[in-house]
């Protein structure tokens, strides 16, 4: 019997309530069969872009570390537990090579970790190279400033921590130094990363343009170091001892 003849028996008020009950059974089952569908499918489209951002991310781990897929895998399962928490900042070769797993695995990423290193200290020379030219080209009448930070060159040179309110007592060591005629590197401990500080204390204390511009004297930001270098003496003049250690040298 179609609808319209059951309303025909039905009177008023209650042909108005069957009505209703059957036109709402029929929106809540449409309403309850749609939003599964959309939510399956929204569900499995999240999956697969997961899946292919986990290989597109171990397919580029592979590449730049030169690993294989089971290798980069390891790797992120140890950096998620015990080693990630103790060693956060490693690279992936000195994580797999910590917790290698035999002694041909250990030199295997050793020698992976030292051919990476090589690569890496080969370029960043390099681009240094090209860096005091072009600064030599563009600009010749200015004194070349190392980095923030920059570490004390070994091989003899001295390392200087002074601050630009010393006085007396950094003058001293400065123009003994150039007495000498030594190599040194300059560090300015105050000079809050301004390179026209450090140019301003070299001119005022008549550092060689010449000798910084071939090297045998650097003008630095000091970055830190002298606190853990200077033992708290300023001037503080230091070489490097056969043992590694920074030490007082006489100026």
């Amino acid at each position: 019997m179609r609808i319209r003849d059951v309303l025909s028996t039905v009177p008023g008020v209650l042909g108005a309530l069957f009505i209703t009950a059957v036109v709402g059974g029929v929106t809540q089952s449409r309403a309850a069969n749609a939003p599964q569908s959309v939510t399956q499918s929204n569900t499995q489209q999240g999956v697969s872009q997961t899946d292919t951002l986990t290989r597109e991310r171990t397919t580029a781990g592979m590449a730049e570390w030169g690993v294989t897929e089971s290798e980069w895998q390891r790797y992120e399962q140890l950096v998620q537990g015990r080693r990630g928490q103790q060693s956060p900042h490693l690279d992936p070769l000195m994580v797999l090579g910590i917790e290698a797993q035999s002694a041909e695995e250990r030199k295997r990423f050793a020698e992976l970790s030292v051919q990476m290193e090589y690569r890496r200290v080969e370029a960043e020379l390099a681009f240094q190279r090209e860096y005091d030219a072009a600064w030599k080209r563009l600009y010749p009448n200015l004194l070349p400033i190392q980095g923030m930070g920059a570490a004390p060159t070994e091989g003899g040179r001295l390392a200087v921590f002074v601050r630009s309110d010393c006085g007396e007592r950094c003058d001293k060591a400065i123009i003994g130094l150039l007495s000498r005629n030594v190599a040194f590197d300059v560090y300015l401990t105050d000079s809050g990363g301004r390179d026209a500080a450090v140019r301003q204390w070299a001119v005022s204390h008549r550092i060689p343009v010449e000798k910084v511009k071939a090297g045998d004297i650097t003008l630095n930001h000091d970055g830190g170091r002298w606190l853990t270098l200077g033992n708290g003496a300023m001037p503080a003049v230091l070489k490097q001892g056969e043992d590694g250690v920074w030490v007082p040298a006489a100026y």
